[in-house]
């Protein structure tokens, strides 16, 4: 797995989801637990965590910023971050699993 493949994944996502208003992140999608804002900072904190790891410090929370539209930016920062952190092409892929499996979700 590349940086390129993962840049990707998200680029994907990030099309799909950016356009989207407030209570469309506020809805809970079908057969799911959690709102669709929900889902996207747990995969927001998920690629934080892998970066974190892949520069040996310790994980932090990801604030959950009071308005749910800048979580596509959020998105966008996790992931440049992790990439920067030179991964191995395992976190890479599985951080581009995580990004598929969550747009799947939304």
């Amino acid at each position: 797995m590349s940086a390129a493949e993962l840049d990707r994944a998200v680029e994907s996502l990030t099309r799909q989801v950016g356009h989207w208003q407030q209570p469309r992140w506020a809805a809970v999608p079908d057969g799911g637990d959690a709102s669709r804002a929900d889902l996207m900072h747990r995969l927001v904190q998920e690629l934080a965590d892998l970066g974190a790891d892949a520069e040996s410090e310790p994980c932090r929370p990801v604030p959950r910023l009071p308005n749910d539209l800048a979580l596509v930016d959020q998105l966008r920062v996790v992931a440049a971050d992790l990439v920067a952190a030179g991964p191995s092409g395992a976190v890479l892929a599985r951080a581009a699993a995580a990004v598929t499996a969550t747009r799947a979700a939304l």
